[in-house]
């Protein structure tokens, strides 16, 4: 089992195997070759940006190419590595004070491994400040230091330095290679398994949840059955009510428990209880870390609501299939009886026009608009179609 195996459904492995090669000659006096100093993985959510540079940055560490097996790919796979750092935010942008923690790091050499690597993840969350501290690194790195960007497209990083990165574009995984790796990797059933990766819709993330979680897939059961229930003002606002309320209740699980122990431990971290005195930096540092875990709440709680409208919009893409009467397997198949229904109700021009409701509600509250607003208005332009 390599490193490989983690990434599913993705054409780029062997480019990047034969890059891994080339890095490999290159420390032993020969040339580059397609070796780089800085890349860019894109792709749609789901598509394993984060998956695919870790097993890269593995490989890259190996002294076999990515044996899964040896200490560097374990470490690395476990995030423990010394020479792999991993920038991960859970708020809404990283924070300026995050990567300038990471530039000096960078500038190392290796202290164990092959190369000094840093994965950011989320790179579309660079905030103008972060992204200039960045920079200079990106544009002049030492020799043996690699950065590895991810995010949704290249045209989320800012142009100074997606023009120094080598772009690698992944795809969304066909539902056969995602259904095959929860059956070889979960243990899952294969009627499970096809039903995670097509209901996911590709989200590997997605449909391990899917395939695993009674509670997950109970959750979308019940955003599935929304566009069946708008038949007046109230269940519009009942709808909306309910998406959100189930978003809050996704963030508590998420954040509540995280919240706390983070908490605890900024407080003895900085000596709390040990002196019997409270330290003068508390306060400060303690309401600094509370509005990281506000902003992070945040993010849980509109990521749980978009998830929710994908699985709305795919309904509708269904409906839309059925009624252009094109033959094509569905996204919600094991619900075709309903979706029918629902096909036979209404014409593809209403259908098109509850899409568009759907991806305007997306939009906007990726831009920071209140979203139980947002949701009544696009419930009510559901019902009306």
């Amino acid at each position: 089992m390599t490193v490989w195996d983690a990434v599913v459904g993705q054409t780029v492995v062997p480019g990047l195997q034969r890059t891994v090669a080339d890095a490999a000659a290159y420390l032993d006096g020969g040339r580059l070759g397609s070796m780089t100093h800085a890349w860019l993985f894109t792709g749609p959510p789901g598509s394993g940006r984060s998956v695919v540079a870790r097993a890269f940055a593995a490989a890259l560490q190996c002294p076999q190419g990515g044996c899964g097996t040896c200490s560097s790919c374990v470490e690395v796979r476990a995030g423990t590595h010394p020479d792999v750092a991993n920038l991960v935010t859970e708020g809404l942008n990283i924070r300026i004070g995050q990567v300038r923690d990471l530039v000096p790091r960078a500038a190392l050499r290796p202290a164990r491994g092959r190369w000094q690597i840093v994965v950011v993840e989320d790179a579309d969350r660079l905030g103008e400040d972060a992204a200039d501290a960045l920079l200079l690194s990106v544009e002049e790195p030492p020799e043996r230091t690699v950065w590895m960007l991810c995010a949704p497209t290249a045209e989320d990083i800012v142009p100074t330095i997606r023009s120094r990165c080598r772009v690698t574009q992944l795809r969304t995984p066909p539902y056969a290679d995602v259904a095959r790796y929860l059956a070889e990797s979960e243990g899952v059933d294969v009627a499970t398994a096809e039903f995670a990766a097509r209901a996911s819709q590709g989200h590997v993330g997605r449909a391990r949840a899917l395939a695993t979680d009674d509670d997950v897939r109970q959750r979308r059961a019940e955003v599935l059955r929304l566009p069946f229930n708008l038949a007046d003002l109230r269940q519009c606002l009942d709808a909306a009510a309910t998406l959100v309320d189930t978003a809050k209740a996704d963030a508590e699980r998420h954040c509540d428990a995280l919240d706390e122990r983070e908490v605890e431990e900024l407080r003895k971290a900085l000596g709390a209880g040990s002196t019997g005195r409270k330290p003068r930096s508390m306060e400060g540092a303690v309401k600094e870390l509370e509005r990281e875990q506000k902003l992070r709440r945040t993010r849980v709680q509109r990521d749980s609501i978009d998830r929710a409208l994908v699985d709305v919009l795919a309904l509708y893409r269904d409906v839309l299939m059925l009624q252009l009467g094109v033959r094509t397997e569905l996204v919600n198949e094991d619900i075709r009886p309903s979706v029918d229904r629902l096909a036979r109700s209404g014409r593809a021009e209403a259908t098109l026009r509850r899409m568009e409701a759907v991806m305007a509600a997306r939009e906007a509250l990726q831009a920071n608009a209140a979203p139980l607003l947002t949701l009544e208005a696009m419930a009510l332009t559901l019902r009306e179609g």
